[in-house]
């Protein structure tokens, strides 16, 4: 157990000293393998019966199951991790319930001719199968959205949005659209909601384990760093200012019920505004203010980068599988006005 400590302390102070091999994606591959060896912190529950239970099938997850991560938090929400879950049980237990999820998604400007179609095709063949999804694509150009056959029991809507000249304002903006759409129509339909970043391509079941009343993503690139290394805003004049934190979440992917989804959209808009209004712009733009207020409101489902999933990271033990992945970025051109 001393050596153990020890090594983790170790792996902390090298990766702590030379900051700037930590900035963000642009870590030479050799450190990404190392990072992949900083032991993550263990579940102290004995089983998923401990959890506070978004959902009784959550007391049939197998927290000891994988020794080799956390999966559950330290306010006892689970983490999702392959080999965790029984994916018939969670399908049988959703259908039972009658649940049903819409998808949004943002394809604005060159986004929508670069990603679109590959995101609906592969979200046909893995996201929420079984259940009745509805996707709500929000765009520029509607008479471009490209006509992808769809399964029973799910539907597509594209909704016109403006387009701003900057791909920054485009992505905070988002969330006032979300929660517009979820007031007028998403909560007549659907039970729950997942907010998903165009630019990704599904490739492994992204099924019902992923439900829960408020969902969050740990993002592929922080799980395993300490979390001195969070890039939280710590700038005191935003609204998004954090002075720590629990986790690191990627704003790809983040869901719940509709209500909670709301509640979070609405705050996150609201904190970006009143930033605007203070000439401030947060250091992550929506992912700051979304991970402030996941500090906040605790999330009560983690998903673990399985869920969102960059390949460049390289080798990973811990990734079983890759249910979501980054498809190539290209921000020099589609960032263009």
């Amino acid at each position: 157990m001393r050596y153990f400590q020890k090594a983790k302390s170790v792996w902390k102070g090298f990766l702590c000293f030379p900051v700037a091999l930590c900035v963000f994606y642009l870590v030479p591959p050799s450190v990404r393998l190392l990072i992949g060896y900083i032991p993550m912190e263990k579940c102290a529950l004995e089983s998923g019966e401990m959890l506070i239970l978004d959902d009784s099938v959550d007391a049939s997850l197998d927290l000891r199951s994988r020794g080799d991560v956390q999966t559950c938090t330290p306010w006892k929400a689970p983490v999702i991790w392959e080999g965790m879950f029984d994916p018939a049980l969670y399908d049988q237990t959703h259908v039972r319930k009658g649940s049903s999820v819409a998808l949004t998604v943002f394809a604005v400007g060159r986004y929508l001719d670069a990603y679109l179609e590959t995101f609906l095709r592969s979200s046909e063949r893995h996201f929420m199968l079984g259940l009745p999804v509805s996707y709500y694509i929000f765009t520029d150009a509607p008479e471009k959205v490209p006509r992808v056959e769809l399964g029973a029991k799910r539907s597509l809507k594209v909704i016109g949005v403006q387009k701003h000249s900057r791909w920054q304002d485009v992505s905070m903006m988002r969330m006032k659209a979300i929660s517009d759409v979820i007031e007028s129509d998403v909560r007549h339909r659907c039970t729950h909601v997942f907010c998903m970043d165009v630019d990704q391509e599904f490739t492994g079941r992204f099924g019902s384990e992923a439900l829960g009343d408020s969902v969050a993503l740990l993002h592929a690139y922080y799980y395993h760093l300490p979390k001195s290394l969070f890039t939280y805003d710590h700038n005191p004049n935003s609204r998004a200012y954090m002075y720590g934190g629990d986790f690191y979440y990627h704003a790809a992917v983040f869901g719940g019920s509709w209500r909670s989804v709301k509640a979070l959209t609405e705050s996150c808009y609201r904190s970006i505004m009143e930033d605007k209004h203070n000439n401030v712009e947060a250091r992550w733009h929506d992912e700051s203010h979304l991970n402030k207020y996941f500090w906040l409101h605790k999330p009560s489902r983690v998903l673990s980068p399985e869920y969102c999933w960059d390949q460049k990271i390289g080798y990973r033990k811990d990734i079983r599988v890759a249910r979501l992945q980054w498809a190539p970025k290209h921000y020099d051109s589609l960032r263009q006005s």
